[in-house]
């Protein structure tokens, strides 16, 4: 394997034995027909290293692996299995410093605003599941006197769980904590334009979990990613990506009537009511719009706050004090600390967001802040600036697409009927925001948006214990909490004993 970041990127400390790309039954391998991908440092158009790339024949190989873990690990006491979650999130902690540089490094997220919490927020998650995973109980049935009937919950088997570039280290968390600790053995692949640092927290894993209960394949989505999800011995697939390659996934899965979760893409509203632009609140609200909208992960998130509908009556007071506050966030390297926003992923990703962009401009969006970014043949690294439009509908395509980059639309409303129909207007239902300082207005809000994650004067990520999924095509299944891994990675077994 070459590596080239000790050259260019002498902060980042690369994962060693795991550049292979290939862990199965606890030994990293070299892919079997000796694949390679490089993985590209966004902000400074450089390669940082070429990994292993992963095939079916792989895949096929570590799917093996798991399968002849499942049936000793299944059987191990849920304490022990949360004992090595936590021992690992442990793990993540003391290197969290290193796993925060080369995920900044790899995926363009800005290291003092998004990557070193991150990698602090997965060591929480790992613990998390590590805790509660023994709180796992069956329930006893009054069938009627002579008999005695309960269930329990049992694992699926094995486990297919494909993550994204925007968030990988916590979303690799996730996965691991809830297919782990109920009982399964994992096949993990990471996206193949952010690996290192899920790799970085496998080589931490190697040598924790018995051989094959945790096993990571890289590569390409067409190449790794979809004989994973079609792998007939894949009990369970969890996929968290766009709409369109969840569409393949819950295809591959119900074509052998397995088991899916899907966290697909949103196009979430953010609604602001008059009161939340009194003066004693503006300040937070304003900070709250930009934290919904991930500004500082470049817009690359799933739950991003892209249409911004505010009150007219307090539009003035709001966007004034919005494109003021964006136009102070600094953009650049992601390494440097001094940065709040990093670089989009790559040279595909930041031409698309152009694209919309200069559509928007060319059907006479009125531009509040931002511009036009240099073409990707000029640009010395995928920084486009935030830009927030106004004069535009929900009719617009810059409206109804997950643009997936810094854009925020702007709208305003004065009827809270037609604006909660704005709201629901779109395929998506993953996120919502809400900002009112009036709980019956809240409650109403909250009750009448068709989202399956709403928050109220607040725009933080998701914390460990909630309940975190979609509705209509956001995606099947929920995650992050215990009740969640429960439904979504086991199944439901019931017992009757004629006493």
């Amino acid at each position: 394997m070459n590596s080239r970041i000790e050259q260019v990127t002498p902060e980042v400390v690369l994962p060693k034995a795991g550049l292979t790309g290939l862990l199965v039954n606890g030994e990293w391998r070299t892919p079997a027909k000796g694949k390679t991908l490089d993985v590209e440092n966004p902000s400074r158009r450089q390669t940082l290293a070429t990994i292993g790339a992963s095939d079916e024949d792989d895949v096929k190989a570590a799917v093996a692996a798991a399968s002849a873990a499942f049936p000793k690990w299944r059987r191990l006491a849920s304490r022990a299995r949360g004992a090595l979650l936590t021992e690992l999130g442990n793990r993540v902690t003391t290197n969290a410093e290193e796993i925060a540089r080369v995920l900044a490094a790899e995926s363009g997220n800005a290291l003092r605003t998004q990557s070193r919490p991150e990698v602090l927020g997965a060591a929480e998650v790992l613990r998390y599941y590590g805790g509660v995973i023994a709180e796992q109980k069956g329930e006893t049935l009054p069938l009627g006197p002579g008999l005695f009937s309960y269930s329990t919950r049992e694992p699926l088997g094995v486990v297919g769980a494909i993550i994204p570039w925007n968030s990988p280290v916590v979303l690799a968390a996730v996965k691991i904590g809830m297919a782990l600790g109920t009982g399964n053995t994992l096949v993990l692949k990471p996206a193949e334009d952010a690996p290192l640092a899920v790799i970085k927290i496998a080589e931490l894993a190697a040598d924790l979990f018995p051989a094959g209960v945790f096993n990571v394949v890289t590569g390409t989505g067409i190449d790794a990613g979809a004989p994973l999800a079609a792998h007939p011995n894949v009990a369970k697939v969890s996929f968290t990506g766009s709409l369109e390659v969840g569409k393949l996934v819950g295809h591959a899965v119900a074509d052998r009537i397995g088991h899916a979760t899907l966290e697909l893409g949103g196009k979430s509203p953010c609604i602001v009511y008059p009161d939340a632009a009194a003066p004693a609140y503006v300040d937070a609200t304003v900070a709250g719009i930009i934290n919904a909208m991930r500004f500082a992960r470049q817009g690359q998130s799933c739950t991003a706050g892209s249409r911004l509908y505010v009150h007219k009556d307090v539009w003035d007071t709001v966007m004034t004090k919005l494109v003021a506050k964006v136009k102070e966030l600094k953009i650049g390297d992601s390494l440097d600390e001094s940065n709040d926003i990093g670089a989009i992923i790559n040279a595909e990703r930041y031409s698309e967001v152009r694209a919309f962009i200069d559509e928007a401009i060319n059907n006479g969006a009125q531009v509040l802040t931002g511009s036009l970014p240099p073409d990707v043949s000029e640009a010395k690294g995928f920084f486009p600036e935030p830009v927030i439009f106004a004069g535009v509908d929900n009719s617009w395509r810059v409206t109804r697409e997950e643009v997936f980059g810094p854009v925020l639309v702007a709208i305003p409303w004065s009827d809270e009927e037609e604006v909660i129909k704005w709201a629901n207007d779109t395929v998506y239902g993953l996120a919502a925001y809400v900002f009112t300082n009036d709980l019956t207005t809240a409650l109403k809000a909250t009750d009448q948006i068709d989202a399956g994650w709403l928050q109220v004067n607040r725009a933080g990520g998701q914390i460990p214990g909630m309940s975190y999924g979609g509705a209509k095509q956001s995606g099947i299944g929920a995650e992050y909490s215990i009740e969640g891994a429960l439904e979504a990675y086991t199944s439901r077994k019931s017992v009757t004993i004629n006493a």
